[in-house]
């Protein structure tokens, strides 16, 4: 069970991240992952990962006529070897190293998000971009980025049906890879169900946002909530390290 005052503090991060991924598409771990890391690492990636398959549902219930799933096979397929390859990591790795390993990928993320890329969609483009986000997701939950790059030029409805979409097939794969790992605990399952209200909150608060925000400014946040959360991150890893 969480402490009253981690309880409070992850309830907060989880609603932000749940506000934005319901704006924008994506966004719950990267906000989330850093920082419930060094509030209570034991909630990153498993339980976060199931929040993340909450908020997925939620929206693409708003946007199911948006859905548009041509593809996203290819992507779920990488999911498989790049999530194995993630929970490897995970066993093998000493706390402070993963710590550095999420801030990284967030990092990473934000970088990514940077910057204009004109990748091409077909089937290998999406099997690479599925596994980088299986070894991404099974390490931090943040498995979002690699498929926005590839999906950024849809409509906003298109994108955040499209995204949520992946997001519930490629939880349910992650899940099932950090159970076989020995990674998943029946202790995850409560605390997801613990903060699932400030999940259901975010998205419901954003259902009254959507199309009232201005995207560009609420992705500039995020970006430098993000990189904020991925710098204390990185200042307590290398301190726990030395």
């Amino acid at each position: 069970m969480l402490e009253p005052s981690t309880l409070i503090l992850a309830s907060i991060i989880i609603f932000c991240g749940a506000l934005t991924q319901s704006l924008i598409g994506f966004g719950l771990a990267v906000i989330a992952s850093p920082l419930l890391y060094i509030i209570e690492p034991s909630l990153v990636p498993a339980s976060v990962i199931m929040m993340g398959f909450s908020t997925a549902v939620l929206t693409l219930f708003r946007e199911r006529g948006q859905l548009e799933f041509n593809g996203l096979q290819y992507a779920l397929l990488g999911r498989i070897p790049g999530g194995i390859l993630g929970a490897t990591l995970i066993v093998i790795a000493p706390q402070p190293i993963l710590g550095l390993a999420i801030a990284l990928i967030v990092a990473l993320a934000v970088g990514f998000s940077l910057m204009k890329f004109s990748i091409p969609v077909n089937r290998v483009s999406l099997f690479i971009a599925g596994i980088l986000s299986g070894v991404f997701g099974n390490i931090a939950a943040i498995g979002g980025p690699p498929l926005a790059i590839l999906l950024a030029g849809k409509d906003a409805a298109q994108f955040r049906a499209a995204l949520s979409a992946f997001f519930i097939f490629s939880s349910m794969i992650a899940l099932t890879i950090l159970g076989f790992a020995g990674l998943l605990k029946l202790e995850h399952l409560w605390a997801s169900l613990m903060l699932l209200p400030s999940v259901i909150l975010g998205y419901a608060v954003a259902g009254r946002l959507v199309g009232r925000v201005d995207k560009q400014k609420t992705r500039a946040f995020t970006l430098v909530l993000c990189s904020f959360s991925a710098l204390i991150l990185t200042i307590k890893s290398v301190i726990e390290l030395s």
